[in-house]
This record gives structure tokens, C-alpha cells and sequence, in this order.
């Protein structure tokens, strides 16, 4: 797992949509974008992190097919998506359950699932 360290404010340890955007707006390519009333991070036309309108729920790029363990380990954390996103590779976390470590897990993996492996590599010092 790809993880940054990001000097995140003292809200009490929950996770807000400002940590997600301190971090995502550092990983190269990224653009923020609110489409909706919807926040949304994303790497050209690909969306890699998303929020609920409410900002109660992060969507994210994760591999579908280790999508049902991920769920099955935390149900408290992570649901599936609507039925409508269940043919992406996509996961939604309630972010009152995210702690900071794994939201940067989550959000540097799913940026790197959308960009050239080079810039993987570049950012996170990978060969």
C-alpha cells in the first residue's frame, strides 16, 4: 500500500473531506471538482475518490475482485456501492469509521490504479 505522510489538523481524529483534499491535491494529476453538489477527486475524465452529497461517504477506486474481502472485513468501514457503480471497480467507506492512515491508504491506491505506473513510482520512490 502506497503512504504519504500528511500533517493532518487535530479535528478529533475523524477524517473530513479537507484531509482527503490536503491529500489528494499533493499526488500528481489530481484535480478536484464538484459535479452535483458532489465532491470529487479525479485524474482527467477518471474519478478515483468521491463524496456523498452529505459528506458522510467516500467512494473510491479499489480492484473489484478483492472488493467483497474488503466489505467482509469491516462491514462497520466499508459497503458496496449503488447497484448502478457495482460494474467499476469502485467501494464506499463511511468516513466516520475511517481513521487517517487508512484513508491515505485508500486514497493513494486508488489514485494509483487511474495514472501511469511512472508517476507511482516517482511519487512513492517505487522501481
Amino acid at each position: 500500500m502506497l503512504t504519504p505522510v500528511v500533517d493532518f489538523r487535530d479535528n478529533g481524529g475523524v477524517v473530513t473531506v479537507a484531509d482527503v483534499r490536503a491529500l489528494a491535491l499533493t499526488l500528481p494529476r489530481t484535480t478536484e471538482h464538484l459535479v452535483h453538489d458532489r465532491v470529487k477527486f479525479r485524474i482527467k475524465q477518471i474519478v478515483y475518490v468521491s463524496f456523498s452529497r452529505d459528506e458522510t461517504l467516500m467512494g473510491f477506486a479499489f480492484p473489484k475482485e478483492e472488493r467483497d474481502a474488503l466489505i467482509a472485513a469491516e462491514p462497520a468501514v466499508y459497503q458496496l456501492p449503488p447497484t448502478s457503480d457495482l460494474r467499476f471497480n469502485w467501494v464506499v467507506a463511511r468516513m466516520d469509521q475511517l481513521d487517517h492512515v487508512t484513508m491515505e491508504e485508500r486514497v493513494c491506491d486508488a489514485w494509483a490504479m487511474c495514472v501511469p505506473k511512472f508517476l507511482v513510482r516517482e511519487r512513492f520512490g517505487l522501481r
